[in-house]
Formats: structure tokens, C-alpha cells, sequence
């Protein structure tokens, strides 16, 4: 028991230390604290020449801002493709996905030949439920014959759309 406590406070722990590094790293950029000398109105009511000052911390506003305007100077740094790579790449890329979906009409026809021959075999084991069995055995077919069209929709969708 003691030991189950023990590691869910350990991973509690964990898991909030591993949050915070992202948004500590950028504020430990700056001293916490800093000794700065008091300016000349303040020496004649402080007897001290310096006093402990803590600056102000970042916003999170700031630190957002500053990462955006990074990521857009990066956007810009970037190469300009030209017009005949940038379609080769896409017509590259629909082709592809076209492929890769159409893989799925081949499940749909291993589907379509197991409802049929699993109806072979419940008509040859009892012959009295062949009607029952064929309605069933069409249901079937229809639903993976569904799933195989999805699957087509999918596939032309990739190539044309």
C-alpha cells in the first residue's frame, strides 16, 4: 500500500516537473534578483547605497508574440519552390493517397467472399435454412459492399478533389 502511494505521488510529481521546463527556461533567462544602486532622491531617505530590487517577469502575452514573430521570420526564410515542382509534388502526393486508400477494396472483396462461402457452408450443414441463411448472407454482403464503395468514395476523393 505504502509503496503505491509512494510511486502516484512520485509520478504526480513527475509529470508537473515535466510540464514546466518549457515556460521556465525562458524566464530564468533574466537574474531573479539584482542589486542596484539607489538613485540619488532615495540615498537622502535611505541610509543604504543599495537595496534589492526584483525585475519584472515576461508575460506570457510577450513570450507568445515573440514566438510568433520567430516562426513567421522562419516562414520567410524559407525557399520559394516553383510552380512546376510545387504541382509535381502535389500530383505526386495525390497519387499516392489514391493507393494507399484503395487498399481497403481488396478487405472488402476478401469480405464479400467469406459471407458466401460461410452461406456454402451453413446450406450444406442444414439445407432447411437456406432461405433464412440467404437472407441473411445478402445483408452481409450488402454491408461490406457499402464499406467498399466508402472506401472507393475515399480513394477518388484523394485523386480528383
Amino acid at each position: 500500500m505504502a509503496s503505491r502511494v509512494f510511486t502516484s505521488r512520485l509520478a504526480s510529481s513527475m509529470a508537473t516537473k515535466a510540464a514546466r521546463p518549457a515556460i521556465r527556461a525562458q524566464l530564468n533567462a533574466a537574474p531573479k534578483r539584482t542589486f542596484a544602486e539607489v538613485s540619488r532622491s532615495q540615498k537622502k531617505t535611505a541610509p543604504f547605497a543599495t537595496a534589492f530590487q526584483t525585475p519584472k517577469r515576461q508575460q506570457a502575452t510577450n513570450l507568445i508574440q515573440a514566438h510568433a514573430r520567430q516562426v513567421f521570420a522562419n516562414q520567410q526564410a524559407r525557399r520559394n519552390y516553383s510552380s512546376e515542382i510545387a504541382t509535381a509534388m502535389v500530383e505526386v502526393s495525390k497519387n499516392l493517397g489514391m493507393g494507399s486508400a484503395a487498399i481497403g477494396l481488396g478487405g472488402a472483396g476478401i469480405g464479400i467472399g467469406l459471407v458466401f462461402g460461410s452461406l456454402l457452408l451453413g446450406v450444406s450443414r442444414n439445407p432447411a435454412l437456406r432461405g433464412q441463411l440467404f437472407s441473411y448472407a445478402i445483408l452481409g454482403f450488402a454491408f461490406v459492399e457499402a464499406i467498399g464503395l466508402f472506401d472507393l468514395m475515399v480513394a477518388m476523393m484523394c485523386k480528383y478533389v
